[in-house]
């Protein structure tokens, strides 16, 4: 399905401003959809040409297209089926089009029936900068008959005046959210309030949400303003959302904040009511958050537990490998001061993972990252007096944790292996790590231009540790395979490929 700006622009020839104002309208809209009890569908003038005449000559193109569509939360749906996309006539739907050219709310005073569903139809012209630029048609479902409940009466009452507000181009408003915060239903509370924010309706959800927060009585009546600067502990926070309250009652744009109490933490959205200009007050939408606050702050709390825990690790293992560099310089055996210095290595290994975990927020580690900061260190220890390059090519990415640990001990040790082993002495050469990355597997090839493989090598029966570390963590860690091979130019490739999925 095309989105509402590509319909946009392959039907009209609407203004960026004007496309920008249609969408914020449907940004905006399920609100009006929950308290109308009413599907909304979005219609524009299309502007393209059919050749309609065997003559090839243009014939009558006067037609309206669906460029969205929005379902009620609060009642049933009447069209199940997307009509976004789909064009009418003017004998289709006169109301559409009597409001597009009329510019007034045109409402059917008898029901119209779609099958065997009974509805009311009510044609809305979206107005901006003083021209109408589309029509918002309501339709709401009369076979489910609702008592005239406060609730409803209150909810229908705001939704024509935000109607009214559309048709005059002054709905929806710009309004402050620096925070970035998330919309509250109009099911999650609701309370209408009048130009002095004296409360006329309070939901019962909306009465439960500062029954929470601490209030004790009823709303009706009271300011919502002092109310709210009453039970919020912040003091330039209550004062801020009074400050909102009291200015969306006055009809100036709305705004949103997130407000902590002594028992709660709720998310308070204040709509301004101004049909036909007239101060009337304005809709306050309240959602009870303290679950999902608290929910936050314990994953919050458990990230940085856990990245403060990768940091002493890290730290523990520097020491660790500290105490074994020490202690290679003081043993007099070669061979066990090569074998200190190759647990020196791959102790740093494991500790430069722990090091990028703990600066990580979602578990997860930058092997090229990684690679980068290990390979100066496994050149320098090049025996022999060989003068070999490590070079990377191509970018291995973004893995999980779980997968960072054995990798990058894997490739520490093919690496260092390649420069230790795979030239003869005094020889120059290149180490190149070349990667091949899709969506199911991970490819990474160490490519050395050195001697190569030894006659009748079996990577399997070396009794080298290295490769024996290597197989073991990936046949088990990885579930991945090694392959050691004869390179196409000479020299040994070691082909590790890990599956992803």
């Amino acid at each position: 399905m095309s989105t509402l700006s590509e319909l946009l622009a392959e039907h009209t020839e609407l203004s960026g401003a004007a496309g920008g104002h249609l969408q914020r309208v449907v940004a905006e809209w399920q609100l009006l959809a929950d308290l109308s009890f009413a599907d909304l569908q979005m219609w524009v003038h299309s502007q393209r040409t059919h050749d309609t005449s065997d003559d090839g000559t243009s014939g009558d193109t006067t037609h309206m297209v669906c460029v969205a569509q929005c379902r009620p939360n609060t009642a049933p749906t009447v069209f199940p089926s997307d009509v976004v996309g789909t064009s009418i006539t003017v004998d289709e739907n006169p109301q559409v089009f009597g409001a597009l050219v009329s510019g007034r709310i045109l409402r059917e005073e008898d029901p119209t029936w779609v099958g065997s569903v009974a509805i009311r139809r009510e044609a809305v012209p979206v107005r901006f900068e003083g021209s109408v630029v589309g029509v918002l048609a309501r339709a709401i479902n009369l076979t489910q008959p609702r008592l005239p409940s406060p609730l409803e009466l209150s909810y229908q009452d705001c939704a024509n005046d935000l109607c009214q507000m559309v048709s005059e181009g002054t709905f929806p408003q710009n309004e402050g959210n620096p925070r970035g915060l998330s919309t509250p239903r109009a099911g999650d509370g609701f309370i209408r309030v009048d130009e002095h924010c004296a409360v006329q309706y309070a939901s019962p959800n909306a009465l439960s949400a500062y029954h929470r927060m601490g209030w004790t009585s009823e709303l009706g009546g009271n300011n919502l303003a002092e109310v709210t600067v009453s039970l919020l502990t912040d003091p330039f926070e209550s004062e801020e959302a009074a400050a909102m309250l009291r200015a969306a009652a006055e009809g100036h744009a709305g705004m949103r904040i997130e407000a902590d109490a002594h028992r709660a933490t709720v998310l308070i959205r204040a709509v301004p009511l101004r049909p036909r200009g007239e101060l009337v007050g304005a809709v306050i939408l309240v959602r009870d958050v303290t679950e999902v606050k608290r929910r936050d702050l314990a994953l919050i709390s458990k990230d940085a537990t856990i990245r403060e825990i990768h940091h002493r690790v890290k730290n523990n293992l520097q020491s660790v490998s500290a105490l074994l560099r020490l202690q290679a310089r003081r043993t007099p055996n070669e061979e066990a001061r090569q074998a200190l210095g190759e647990a020196v290595r791959r102790v740093a290994s494991i500790a430069l993972v722990h090091e990028l975990l703990s600066g990580s927020v979602d578990e997860e580690v930058d092997l090229d990252v990684a690679i980068d900061q290990l390979v100066p260190v496994m050149a320098d220890v090049a025996s022999g007096g060989s003068d070999v390059v490590v070079r990377r090519v191509g970018k291995i990415g973004v893995v999980k944790s779980d997968l960072a640990m054995p990798m990058v001990m894997v490739l520490t040790e093919l690496i260092q292996n390649a420069v230790e082993h795979g030239f003869a002495p005094e020889q120059s050469g290149l180490v190149l790590i070349e990667t091949s990355r899709t969506t199911r597997e991970l490819v990474i090839t160490v490519h050395d231009n050195g001697i190569g493989l030894p006659p009748d090598f079996d990577p399997q029966k070396s009794d080298r540790l290295g490769l024996q570390i290597v197989h073991t963590l990936v046949q088990i860690e990885l579930s991945g395979t090694l392959e050691l091979r004869s390179g196409t130019d000479g020299g040994t490739d070691a082909v590790l490929t890990v599956p992803l999925r």
